[in-house]
């Protein structure tokens, strides 16, 4: 009987099949790897700004609290950010010529805002609130990463929704006492998941609520 194929049609068979099953699943791995970059979360990029302020001098440098720029963070969703006449109570006295502060001084004069760009942004389905976040103990380093060192301020966490969710179903180890939330710098002797187990009890907090879809798809 002579032969049908060839001796090589085995192994093209089997080259096929490889391309039909691996290429969807290479292609499958390839999207979640790309989910998952800092292209994608926008983590460790730079966003560049009207004036370029440096949370390391700020912060780091002169101890200035986060809620002396941000004065909303504890009442309200929004975090804020600090308006013309806050920068100007310092840079009125200092720094009063610098070329880098113009954007500042012709914002001041012509009373138009600063158009700072959004270095942290969630979609609009997702809602966020600060006060909840810094009633609770959660501190500021813990979302927004160590500012304090930070020359020009970048995402420090990829803001997606399993990061969240690891945090709502696990936040004792996350959690500080109120009064240290804005201190970049905290440390404790005390073991942090007895600490915020302790916390949790005192504010009542039910992590079974926590992870209800309603908590910040509204």
């Amino acid at each position: 009987m002579p032969q049908i194929f060839t001796r090589s049609a085995d192994t093209w068979f089997r080259l096929a099949l490889l391309v039909l099953f691996g290429a969807p699943a290479a292609l499958l791995a390839v999207c979640l790897a790309l989910a998952r970059s800092d292209y994608v979360t926008g983590v460790n990029w730079t966003v560049n700004q009207p004036v370029p302020f440096s949370h390391e001098h700020h912060v780091g440098g002169l101890k200035i609290d986060c809620r002396y720029c941000h004065d909303s963070v504890e009442t309200s969703a929004m975090a804020s950010i600090a308006p013309t006449h806050t920068c100007m109570s310092c840079h009125s006295q200092i720094w009063t010529d610098a070329d880098v502060l113009e954007p500042i001084r012709q914002s001041l004069v012509n009373r138009s805002p600063i158009r700072w760009n959004r270095v942290t942004r969630l979609p609009d389905y997702v809602y966020f609130h600060h006060d909840i976040h810094v009633q609770a103990g959660v501190g500021c380093v813990e979302c927004h990463g160590p500012v304090q060192t930070m020359a020009l301020m970048r995402r420090d966490k990829p803001f997606q929704m399993q990061w969240c969710l690891e945090c709502h179903r696990d936040p004792a180890p996350r959690l500080r006492p109120r009064a240290f939330v804005t201190d970049m710098t905290w440390t404790t002797t005390e073991d942090r998941r007895q600490l915020g187990e302790r916390l949790m009890r005192e504010q009542h907090i039910d992590t079974s609520d926590l992870t209800s879809c309603n908590i910040c798809h509204r």
